[in-house]
């Protein structure tokens, strides 16, 4: 059994572990769980019975949120402590079946439900990339680069839109072998959106 939790994240990607997920009692419970406890220590901070603990527990040990850490005899009875095993779930597109967001599907590259379309496939495809990983024993090459600009005007933003799309075209072409024996492709992604500035 590992000794810390999945760095990685536990993604959720089909409906019901999504549910199993967001139900809101389950979610104070992995919250609690990121450091082990048993059924009964879980109902005396949250003042719940240990039999409802108990229950969400094992839906959410079902659906693999959680996992087993050790057992602990106290007096005649076996006490089971269990651990979330994840530090965050996030929520695959795949969860929401044929509502999930596809870029292929929308025509306007510019607008804001294309950024998330392809956000949302970013997301499902590094699951699917991480738990191939995972099983070889491999790291997975990725890397994220991210900043924040404060542009005058609209104008300015659309000439340093053009101009990253001009040097990504020149990185593009300069590195890109289409004919590369041992090549393996990769994807990236840019996006811009106004930064939140103010809480609410």
């Amino acid at each position: 059994m590992p000794n810390t939790l999945n760095q990685a994240g536990n993604l959720a990607e089909d409906p019901a572990r999504a549910a199993a997920l967001l139900h809101p009692l389950r979610l104070q419970i992995l919250e609690k769980l990121h450091a082990p406890d048993s059924a009964s220590g879980l109902a005396r901070q949250m003042n719940i019975p240990r039999q409802k603990i108990n229950y969400h527990l094992r839906e959410l040990e079902k659906h693999g949120l959680i996992e087993p850490v050790e057992e602990r005899k106290k007096g005649n009875c076996v006490e089971r402590i269990v651990r979330a095993t994840a530090h965050y779930y996030p929520l695959s597109p795949q969860a929401f079946g044929n509502l999930a967001a596809n870029p292929t599907q929308i025509q306007d590259r510019f607008s804001s439900s294309y950024l998330v379309a392809v956000a949302a496939r970013t997301i499902r495809d590094l699951a699917v990339l991480r738990s191939r990983a995972d099983k070889a024993g491999k790291q997975l090459a990725t890397f994220a680069l991210e900043t924040t600009v404060k542009l005058a005007s609209a104008a300015e933003l659309n000439v340093f839109a053009e101009e990253l799309a001009n040097a990504v075209g020149r990185l593009t072409a300069k590195y890109h072998h289409e004919r590369a024996a041992r090549g393996r492709w990769y994807k990236f992604m840019i996006g811009s959106y106004p930064a939140i500035t103010k809480e609410q």
